[in-house]
C-alpha cells in the first residue's frame, strides 16, 4: 500500500483510488484511533462538497464509523473549516470533510479534524496508514460492537445556521450596504452560504458559480480559474469580486480595476490592519515558502516579522500554535485567523478583508499597494506518485536545477515541490525578469517529466 495521507488528507480518484473500501477503512480505522481514549461511544461528525461521489463515500465512511460504535452525524454540503467549527461547538469526538478542495470533479479526499478542531498531525495520520496496513494484512482485530453497541446515524439540522452565527460574530458591526460584490462559489460547497451571508449584510450581490450539479464543481471557475469573475468585475463595475475553491476553506480576490489579489496581498492587508489596531499577536506572521519576495519586502518595510513554513495550511497552523501567532497563511488563499478559527475558512477571510476595507473606506487596489508583487512562474510537471522521491536524486534534475540557479544570480529564487494532493511535482520561479523566468521553470518542467514520467 503507498502512502495514503498527502499534505491535505487522503486524496485520489474516486471508486479507483479512494474506493469505498478504503473510506470504509478510513471510517473504522480513523474512527477508532481518533477517540480511544473517550471511554464512550464517539460522536463524529460528517460533511462533504458537492461532488457526485460524495454520497458513495460518505456512507462508507460512515459504516465505518458505525462498525466501531460511533455516532455519526451528517450535516450535508457544508464548507471544510465548517466542520472544524462545529466539531468544536457541539462538543464532538471528531469531524471528517470528504472534499477534494480545488481537485477535479472526479476527484475526492477525506480529511480527519480532532475533537479540538484541528487537522491531524503527520504523526496520527501516520499511525491510522500503519494500522490499516496492519489490518489488511493481519486481520482486523478492533472493536467490533454488537446489539444495541452497533453505531448511528444523525442529521445535524442546525449545522448551516450555526456555521453562518459564527461566521457573522466575527464581524458583529460590519455593514455592506453600498458595496457592489461579485462572488464566485466554484459550484461547490460555499453555494448556498457565501450568498446569505452578503446579501444579510447588506451587500449589492451578484453571484457567479452557484448551481452544483455534482458534476461542474471547480469547472472553469472558483478560486482556480478566475477569468469569469475578472469579467463579471469589470463589466458590472463591482467594488470587488470574491472566488472560493471548491470546499471554501481559501479564496482569492479582483479588485475594482480587474487585478488579481492573491493570498499573499490579502495577507498583508489583514497583517497591516490588525498590526495598527494592536491586534497583531507578537507582530508576525506566517506565510509559506511560497509567498512572494515580495511579502518579505512588504513584512521587512513594515516592521513586521515573518516566519516561512512548509507548503500545506498545517504546517502554517503549528507554527502559529506553537508560537503564538494568530495571522498566517498561503498565496494560494488559505489564510489563518487564529483568534476565529482553527482553519482556513475562505468565507471568515473574505469578512475580515471586508471589514478592512469598510474601516479604511479606501478600494481594493489602494489597499493592495501596500504590497508589490515580484514576477512568479509556477509550471506542474506531471509525475506519477510513486516516483517523486526520485527528484532529489536524478542527477539530470539537479544539474539543470543547479545552472538555473547560477543564471538568476541572485535576482531571484527557485522551488521545485512534489504536490501533496495531486501527482504532480510544482516547479516556481521568482525573479525580475518575467520572460526569462517563464523559460527557465517551462524546461524545468520539460526535463523532471523526461526522467520520472515514463
Amino acid at each position: 500500500m503507498g502512502k495514503l495521507f498527502g499534505t491535505d488528507g487522503v486524496r485520489g480518484v474516486a471508486n479507483t483510488e479512494l474506493t469505498p473500501e478504503l473510506a470504509f477503512d478510513l471510517g473504522r480505522v480513523g474512527g477508532y484511533v481518533l477517540t480511544r481514549e473517550t471511554h464512550h461511544a464517539p460522536k463524529v461528525l460528517i460533511a462533504t462538497d458537492s461532488r457526485q461521489s460524495g454520497d458513495m463515500l460518505a456512507a462508507a465512511l460512515t459504516a465505518g464509523l458505525c462498525s466501531i460504535g460511533a455516532t455519526v452525524y451528517h450535516a450535508g454540503v457544508m464548507p471544510t473549516p465548517a466542520v472544524a467549527h462545529l466539531v468544536r461547538k457541539y462538543n464532538l469526538d471528531a469531524g471528517a470533510m470528504i472534499s477534494a478542495s480545488h481537485n477535479k470533479m472526479a476527484d475526492n479526499g477525506i480529511k480527519f479534524f480532532n475533537n479540538e478542531g484541528f487537522k491531524l498531525p503527520d504523526v496520527l495520520e501516520d499511525e491510522i496508514e500503519a494500522l490499516i496496513e496492519k489490518n489488511r494484512a493481519e486481520g482486523d482485530e478492533l472493536p467490533r460492537p454488537i446489539g444495541t453497541e452497533v453505531g448511528t446515524v444523525g442529521k445535524s439540522d442546525q449545522a448551516e445556521a450555526d456555521y453562518t452565527g459564527f461566521l457573522l460574530s466575527t464581524v458583529k458591526d460590519l455593514r455592506l450596504d453600498g458595496i457592489k460584490i461579485a462572488i464566485d462559489c466554484a459550484n461547490g460547497a460555499t453555494s448556498y452560504i457565501a450568498p446569505q451571508i452578503f446579501k444579510q449584510l447588506g451587500a449589492e450581490l451578484i453571484t457567479l458559480h452557484n448551481a452544483p450539479n455534482g458534476q461542474n464543481i471547480n469547472d472553469n471557475c472558483g478560486s482556480t480559474h478566475m477569468e469569469s469573475l475578472q469579467k463579471c468585475v469589470k463589466e458590472q463595475k463591482a467594488d470587488i469580486g470574491i472566488a472560493f475553491d471548491g470546499d471554501g476553506d481559501r479564496m482569492l480576490a479582483i479588485c475594482e480595476k480587474g487585478e488579481f489579489i492573491d493570498g499573499d496581498a490579502i495577507m498583508a492587508i489583514c497583517a497591516l490592519d490588525l498590526n495598527e489596531r494592536g491586534k497583531l499577536e507578537k507582530n508576525t506572521v506566517v506565510a509559506t515558502v511560497m509567498s512572494n519576495q515580495g511579502f518579505e519586502c512588504f513584512c521587512r518595510d513594515n516592521k513586521i516579522n515573518m516566519y516561512r513554513a512548509d507548503v500545506g495550511d498545517r504546517y502554517v497552523l503549528e507554527k502559529m500554535l506553537s508560537d503564538g501567532y494568530c495571522l498566517g497563511g498561503e498565496q494560494s488563499g488559505h489564510v489563518i485567523f487564529l483568534e476565529h478559527s482553527t482553519t482556513g475558512d475562505g468565507i471568515l477571510t473574505a469578512l475580515q478583508l471586508l471589514a478592512v476595507l469598510a474601516r479604511k473606506k479606501q478600494s481594493l487596489s489602494a489597499l493592495a499597494g501596500v504590497i508589490e508583487t515580484f514576477p512568479q512562474v509556477l509550471v506542474n510537471a506531471t509525475v506519477p506518485n510513486a516516483r517523486k522521491p526520485e527528484l532529489a536524486t536524478n542527477a539530470e534534475i539537479q544539474k539543470a536545477q543547479a545552472e538555473i540557479e547560477t543564471a538568476l544570480e541572485g535576482e531571484g529564487r527557485i522551488l521545485v515541490r512534489p504536490s501533496g494532493t495531486e501527482p504532480v511535482v510544482r516547479v516556481m520561479l521568482e525573479g525580475r525578469d518575467k520572460d526569462k523566468i517563464d523559460g527557465f521553470a517551462k524546461n524545468l518542467a520539460s526535463v523532471i517529466e523526461k526522467n520520472l514520467n515514463f
